[in-house]
């Protein structure tokens, strides 16, 4: 089965889990990585900074984005690395 078909016919996912996922997707390097702000995805995607962070949340729950923290030189958090699970 595809990537798409997985996500698509993946009954637990909500519509808002899956447009995220598909962006993600979209937005992915070679290895399934991606490091975009949740406001970059929000305006991108035209919904609210919560509605992604939940759906980000719900996809890390089910296993199918590995979020992972990334810190500037000085200590400071910048945007995550989600990286996608097969």
């Amino acid at each position: 089965m595809s990537f798409f078909n997985d996500v698509y016919g993946d009954r637990n996912l909500s519509a808002r889990a899956k447009m995220v996922c598909l962006y993600l997707h979209d937005r992915a390097n070679g290895d399934g990585e991606s490091w975009y702000a949740i406001g970059t995805i929000a305006t991108d995607l035209g919904l609210s900074r919560s509605t992604v962070k939940r759906a980000l949340n719900d996809l890390v729950w089910l296993g199918k984005v590995e979020k992972q923290p990334r810190y500037r030189e000085n200590g400071g958090q910048t945007s995550n690395l989600y990286r996608l699970r097969k």
